[in-house]
């Protein structure tokens, strides 16, 4: 069982805020199965960001929805091979999103290298409540190749690709004047290292991810987390991560609607801006006997035009934070 708590704000105020309790429950069935299933309700409530939106807290409309999202897996394992096949639903008041996907990991004799393939696919269905989208479509297509090598007792490192697809609807129609393509392509890597350190016990995640689409969006990301065993029953890890972001080929920035052409794409979305982020962290995990183990974590994370790498992030954004916190509860049986 976990719960979340997410607020936002921008300089001139606060914006967002979400609460999310869900449950997972993962079924061994005959040593070579397994059924993990997961439901998850969020609350949603706010103002979108500051410019360029016709649900703001400056209109009086504000944000509110509620989602109800569940996932369904069962993977069957086949000595070195195991495969799986999954399913989700999620449906908002203006949006209903369903997706399939398959995938299989092959591991070496000696267990030390494991490749993993999958694709899978999401068919999206938005009619807005401000009937500017109606009946419209999204589909997407997504492909995953990536392997894990065990370097040594106590090093191992895993590198993943994935690419998708889409066509359809992309652009938002609570945005006023906002027109995307309707086909997106996109392309990711992700490479994490994992290091054990025998002299203290603790061990050290690192990873990395670029991602690049043919809206002209680039970025990367770079996060360490360290985790520390102390007292047999406890675990701390506080992480930092750092991502920068390029725009969008017809992200405009304020003020509005500077640069709008009738006819071309155009969007003021500050998620397709160009910018730089922190996230500072802390997670502390507990174990209890008879199966029961908690844990809890909080995330702070800022935004900025200026943090971006190299400089030159969109102008005219306001200084965004958030804060996340999520405690879980687990019983194993």
């Amino acid at each position: 069982l976990k719960y979340l708590d997410y607020k936002d704000k921008q300089t001139s105020g606060a914006r967002m805020h979400v609460t999310s309790p869900s449950v997972v429950l993962i079924v061994p069935i005959a040593s070579v199965w397994a059924v993990e299933a997961s439901v998850v309700l969020d609350a949603m409530s706010g103002a979108s960001p500051l410019y360029h939106n016709a649900l703001s807290g400056a209109s009086g409309v504000g944000v509110k929805d509620y989602r109800k999202a569940a996932d369904l897996k069962v993977t069957r394992y086949l000595g070195p091979t195991v495969l799986g096949l999954s399913a989700n639903v999620s449906t908002e008041n203006d949006y209903l999103s369903r997706g399939l996907a398959i995938d299989a990991r092959f591991s070496t004799e000696d267990n030390n290298t494991t490749f993993a393939f999958g694709v899978g696919g999401t068919s999206d269905q938005i009619n807005s409540t401000n009937r500017v989208a109606i009946d419209e479509a999204k589909r997407t297509v997504e492909w995953l190749a990536g392997v894990t090598q065990v370097l040594s007792s106590t090093q191992l490192v895993q590198s993943n690709i994935t690419y998708a697809r889409g066509r359809g609807y992309f652009s938002d129609p609570y945005k006023v004047f906002d027109t995307r393509p309707d086909q997106r392509y996109s392309f990711a890597w992700l490479t994490r290292y994992n290091q054990y350190f025998g002299n203290v016990g603790g061990a050290l995640n690192a990873s990395y991810r670029y991602y690049n689409d043919s809206f002209g969006v680039k970025s990367h990301a770079l996060e360490f987390v360290w985790r520390q065993p102390f007292a047999e029953t406890w675990t701390i890890s506080p992480a930092l991560r750092y991502t920068s972001q390029s725009a969008a080929k017809f992200y405009v920035d304020p003020p509005f609607p500077k640069g709008f052409v009738q006819g071309s794409y155009y969007s003021a979305d500050t998620r397709l801006s160009a910018f730089g982020s922190f996230m500072v962290g802390l997670r502390v995990d507990k174990t209890f006997g008879d199966g029961w183990s908690a844990n809890a974590k909080i995330e702070f994370t800022q935004q900025k035009s200026s943090w971006r790498l190299g400089g030159g992030g969109s102008p005219g954004l306001e200084t965004f934070s958030s804060t996340a916190a999520i405690v879980g509860i687990t019983k194993a049986f």
